[in-house]
């Protein structure tokens, strides 16, 4: 059965690390072979800028990660840029849809001419923040009562044109309810439950119904953390659980993948890379309809962007 995952960080990694290469590195969770080998047949590759570069260096390593993307990604003859979400129906047997994503506009400053030449590379999912604040809002591991600032009026409003999906996973509480009313296009790419695991970067009920009910849908992560509180290591069980629990409060078909793969250092059992998704599918065939496993795995998500 084929994947529609929407987060990964390989472009961090063949950004740092020496000699990489996208097509077997082992060292990438979500490498093409591992790919591949997983039946994933869209990717969304993430521009992450980590909080320690400084800020006047975050554009520059925000453009290193779209060179990556082109130079290495988009190298590999089986990979093809999704700029439109049309082209997800014209990919051949063995091709992998290659898309870009920007996890938090740490990069632009205020500065909405950067944001411009990122959308222009090709960005079509766009989160305001990573976890801590910039100048267009607060991320999830700050005052969940801080709203979004002025500066994001702009921001949405090209986005908006554009057709970009906002990213609310990284969001704190009171941005994403401030987000809902303005942004045309929404989704939580890598977020589970707060009621099963009770952490800033999971959505409670009331967010999650709101997300819905304003035509969004959640993709549930892999890192243990987000699953079970406290937890270094955790089962895909664990990890289906808040699977079900969804379908209870948002409808199956609003239930997509958002592994997180190169970006998180602890895993659930016998999830540990991008080549490991059948473990996942299997266990999910055993509990839901093949209809209803189609809709998380790749289904749910093609039908949102028909909508776009």
């Amino acid at each position: 059965m084929h994947i529609i995952d929407l987060h990964c960080d390989v472009l961090d990694k063949l950004t740092r690390l020496e000699n990489s290469d996208f097509i077997q590195d082992e060292r990438l969770q979500a490498s093409f072979e591992r790919l591949k080998k997983g039946n994933v047949k869209v990717q969304v590759f993430a521009i992450f800028i980590h909080p320690r570069i400084p800020q006047h260096l975050k554009f520059q390593e925000a453009l290193r990660q779209v060179e990556a993307f082109y130079d290495k990604v988009l190298q590999v003859p089986d990979v093809i840029h999704i700029t439109d979400w049309k082209q997800i129906d014209q990919l051949q047997e063995g091709q992998i849809g290659a898309v870009l994503s920007l996890e938090g506009l740490d990069a632009i400053g205020d500065d909405l001419e950067k944001l411009l030449v990122l959308l222009n590379a090709g960005v079509k999912l766009v989160g305001l923040t990573w976890n801590y604040e910039n100048t267009v809002a607060y991320g999830a591991l700050e005052d969940p009562k801080k709203g979004l600032k002025p500066f994001a009026k702009q921001v949405i409003q090209l986005l908006n044109e554009r057709d970009i999906i906002v990213d609310v996973a990284h969001l704190n509480e009171q941005g994403f309810y401030d987000v809902l009313g303005i942004a045309k296009h929404l989704i939580a790419s890598h977020s589970n439950s707060r009621a099963l695991c009770d952490h800033t970067r999971n959505l409670t009920d009331g967010q999650l119904r709101a997300l819905v009910a304003h035509g969004g849908r959640i993709h549930v992560v892999f890192y243990p953390p987000f699953i079970e509180e406290d937890s270094k290591n955790t089962t895909v069980e664990k990890l289906i659980e808040h699977i079900i629990f969804l379908k209870n409060i948002v409808g199956i078909e609003n239930i997509g993948l958002g592994s997180d793969f190169d970006g998180i250092d602890l895993f659930v059992e016998n999830l540990t890379n991008a080549e490991d998704y059948p473990n996942l599918i299997r266990e999910l065939q055993n509990r839901l309809s093949e209809e209803e496993v189609e809709l998380i795995a790749w289904k749910g998500f093609k039908n949102f962007v028909n909508q776009i």
